[in-house]
């Protein structure tokens, strides 16, 4: 237990100097602890035309937030792109073109139809692959099979051959069963799955050379992933699927190796998903949560218009044959395009590297409590330029470097996914003075009084919370900042001594349900 000294002559967090000792009587109403946090709205203007119209007619038509077509429309152009391009930003930093991407709103937001409508384009793409490579395939099918009964029929014969024959002959075998061996067979081509175990989202990765995307309207693939199925979290594909990593799998029946997985996964869930998945052991320490693009914008439930203006023909149309374009023009790449920057656009690359630097700092940096998520936004805002520059260029972007105009535009997204993950991260109880913050507004809630010491708030509260009363005090000042509590000096009882400890005066309203 602390000594009562340690409290004695804390500096208040209010001007000890003021002429008036005591608490004022009049309090307004407190300011939600997640109520400063600026969510800006997506930028949906950064997006080529094609894009951006086609963003705004389905977030019209449908009464959505543009934030959840927009951050769609950039999972729809990773899956597209991803595996197939890799943006080069300078010396050996290469970023691959796949992206994490999850908009978090709540039940009845048209979620699955906003998917629906980005989507679509994707599977035609895919059954326009389906439709080529099926000749090949049944070419392939065919070889390997009479290449096997070849084989299969010359070892026979050198199995019952005699005398110099059968040297020969075992020779002939060998060879045509080696042979045999190298003929492969195509898998058929998938762009798409769904909520997917780990195991199968390898599998689907090995045959489709490393590339594969995981789009859904819910946010089923965190349970898997947190180990629904095998009871203990399974994320080593979705790690290495963001970063491109060497990923190779030794299972009972077959390997699987996997030289530079793309794995693009775009996700609408419940906000209730994230303030769970937050709460999976090892999804932050194995740095999961910092692959995700968040984005957490204001529902539009109870304002939104009832009859509204349907899509243009020609803006979908538009959306659809551009989406396929892109993603056929690319299908056939087995090295993947090289997308440059301008020396302008790593220019301002590295402009916003040493913006964005300082604030990763663990005391006193805007991003210190997320630096495991704000680490990759240079990487993420590289890759979010090369998608913007493919999007204008199609299957010609390799040919043309990117422009300053496209990274600006990238920039204004990370900026956009940094305001929106500081809120999501405060949902997850990333920021430890926020979440001590919230735990001494219980202790408050609870106590009997409207007048309470500090040296009461942390005998209350729990050591593996709040370790030291250092550790409190900057929960106070946040808490005192948006309105619960005040700080003031009580007068002394006597001439001598040090001055009392300062005392906290508590919103009224805190015990009736304030938050």
């Amino acid at each position: 237990m602390d000594s009562p000294d340690l409290w004695a002559g804390l500096p208040t967090l209010e001007d000890p100097s003021a002429e008036d000792d005591t608490a004022p009587d009049v309090w307004e109403d407190p300011i939600p602890l997640t109520g400063r946090r600026e969510r800006p709205a997506f930028p949906a203007h950064v997006f080529p035309a094609w894009v951006r119209e086609f963003v705004a007619a389905v977030a019209e038509e449908t009464q959505t937030p543009v934030d959840l077509a927009g951050s769609v429309a950039l999972a729809v152009l990773a899956t597209a792109a991803g595996g197939r391009s890799v943006v080069h930003v300078r010396g050996n930093w290469r970023e691959p073109t796949n992206l994490y991407t999850v908009v978090a709103l709540p039940p009845a937001n048209r979620k699955s139809a906003v998917f629906a409508l980005l989507t679509n384009p994707l599977y035609e793409a895919e059954k326009q692959l389906k439709t080529a490579m099926k000749p090949v395939i049944v070419e392939a099918e065919v070889t390997a099979r009479l290449a096997k009964e070849a084989a299969d029929k010359a070892a026979a014969k050198a199995a019952s051959a005699d005398g110099d024959k059968r040297e020969q002959m075992v020779a002939t075998a060998v060879g045509l069963a080696q042979t045999a061996d190298t003929l492969t067979v195509p898998a058929e081509p998938v762009l798409l799955a769904d909520d997917s175990t780990p195991e199968t989202v390898t599998s689907l990765m090995a045959e489709q050379g490393g590339r594969l995307s995981v789009m859904s309207a819910e946010g089923g693939i965190f349970d898997i992933i947190a180990g629904r199925y095998s009871g203990a979290p399974n994320m080593e594909v979705f790690l290495k699927g963001h970063a491109g990593d060497r990923l190779r799998v030794n299972r009972q029946t077959r390997r699987e190796y996997i030289d530079a997985p793309a794995l693009t996964i775009g996700l609408a869930v419940q906000p209730e998903v994230l303030r769970d998945i937050g709460k999976v052991k090892g999804f932050e320490g194995r740095g999961l949560l910092a692959r995700f693009l968040y984005s957490l914008p204001a529902s539009t439930v109870g304002e939104r218009k009832i009859v509204t203006e349907s899509i243009p023909e020609e803006t979908a149309a538009t959306y659809a044959a551009k989406v396929v374009d892109l993603t056929l023009s690319l299908a056939g790449w087995t090295d993947p395009a090289l997308i440059q920057l301008s020396p302008e656009a790593d220019a301002a690359l590295i402009s916003y590297q040493k913006r964005v630097e300082p604030q990763l700092k663990a005391r006193g940096g805007k991003l210190g409590h997320i630096s495991n998520w704000a680490g990759k936004l240079a990487g993420a805002t590289a890759r979010m330029a090369a998608l913007l520059h493919l999007a204008e260029h199609l299957g010609e972007g390799y040919a043309h470097p990117v422009p300053v105009a496209t990274m600006r535009a990238a920039i204004e997204l990370g900026e956009y996914y940094t305001a929106h993950a500081l809120a999501v991260f405060d949902v997850m109880g990333a920021d430890p003075v926020l979440s001590r913050a919230r735990a001494a507004l219980d202790v408050l809630r609870d106590n009997a009084g409207e007048d309470v010491s500090r040296r009461d708030v942390f005998t209350a509260l729990s050591r593996s919370e709040v370790p030291t009363v250092a550790d409190l005090e900057p929960a106070l000042a946040l808490l005192e900042d948006h309105g619960f509590l005040r700080t003031y000096q009580p007068e002394r009882t006597g001439k001598r001594g040090r001055p009392p400890a300062p005392r906290l005066q508590v919103h009224p309203g805190i015990r009736q349900g304030g938050r």
